[in-house]
């Protein structure tokens, strides 16, 4: 476990951004596809419907579009930027880092550093803890984090147990020194297992097993997943992470004025307000709309909040996923 706990809030959120494509995938339509229906998928998961990225449509056209909104939200041009982290796990290529296509389509410096951090769903979390590191330091002013996914081309679509979760999308956040007005990034906390691996990847298409007409045609470059054995974990460690998040900062669940949660499972999110106290009034909630965008889903529901006045100054809010490796994490924020 890594803990990045500040006595003295050092940084802050300064902008949020999102994207979303235009086309919507409805339960109905995935109806027509595989063997489910809207009342399974809404009783199982909460979803209703999900975004699907254009024909063409890159993950860093997606991260770059999060990114512009961000830095508008931010009141910064491109060229203030530092350092640009991107979360996903479905890159626009192995090599390069999908940071680098980001870089050159927002007009950050050629010389401003950037890299890829693959956690999953946590992915978010960890680059925010890693861009509050960098701020604090001093090693970085202006941090870019983006989370974004393009799941939809790594998914089995006649998988029904992997196909009607997921969704595209990408969010975005900005992180700046604070104002020493109390508001900012309080703490993050970290957290990895990786005995449950194989519980949730993408097992071909690596050094382990290199793409070739076998592992193409048997489908082990999309996505594979033990649903039950996630759940379990989720909701139990999720909550962990939210507790520690609190108590380490000598807070509690009443506290707490919103959640913004790693939109993974309906279930899974009722099963850690149970644990940790908090009521789901509190959870901000859009997977009705976008279903699991992966590293995208924090970020995503984050600028949402904040554009729909629901996140307002001087709220704690408690952010907290978790995704395959396993990594989860959570960082309390206050607005």
């Amino acid at each position: 476990m890594t803990g990045v706990e500040a006595r003295e809030i050092t940084s802050r959120i300064s902008g949020t951004g999102h994207y979303v494509p235009a086309r919507v995938l409805s339960n109905y339509d995935l109806e027509k596809m595989v063997d489910t229906s809207d009342a399974w998928i809404v009783t199982r998961t909460g979803i209703r419907e999900r975004r699907v990225a254009a024909a063409g449509e890159t993950t860093s056209d997606m991260a770059a579009e999060a990114a512009r909104r961000a830095l508008t939200a931010a009141e910064l041009d491109p060229k203030q930027i530092d350092l640009i982290i991107v979360a996903t796990v479905t890159p626009d290529m192995p090599l390069p880092a999908t940071a680098m296509f980001v870089q050159q389509k927002i007009g950050a410096r050629p010389d401003c550093p950037g890299f890829d951090i693959s956690a999953a769903c946590a992915g978010f979390v960890y680059g925010l803890s890693v861009a509050n590191a960098y701020v604090s330091a001093g090693a970085a002013r202006h941090v870019l984090v983006v989370g974004v996914e393009l799941l939809s081309r790594v998914l089995d679509w006649k998988d029904r147990t992997t196909c009607v979760l997921f969704g595209d999308g990408a969010g975005a956040v900005i992180v700046s020194p604070s104002r020493k007005d109390g508001r900012g990034i309080v703490s993050t906390h970290l957290y990895a297992d990786g005995s449950l691996a194989p519980a949730l990847c993408i097992p071909a298409g690596g050094s382990r097993e290199p793409a070739s007409v076998e592992t193409v045609s048997s489908g082990r470059h999309f996505v594979r997943m033990a649903g039950q054995d996630i759940f379990k974990f989720a909701v139990k460690s999720l909550a962990s992470s939210c507790v520690v998040a609190l108590t380490s900062n000598g807070l509690a669940a009443q506290d707490v004025d919103w959640v913004i949660p790693h939109q993974a499972n309906i279930r899974i999110l009722d099963g850690v307000s149970k644990r940790c106290g908090v009521p789901m009034e509190k959870f901000f909630l859009n997977i009705e709309k976008y279903g699991n965008t992966s590293s995208a889903s924090v970020p995503i529901a984050l600028d949402e909040a904040v554009r729909g006045g629901h996140a307002r100054s001087g709220q704690n809010l408690l952010l907290c996923a978790l995704g395959g490796g396993v990594a989860w994490g959570s960082a309390l924020v206050r607005w």
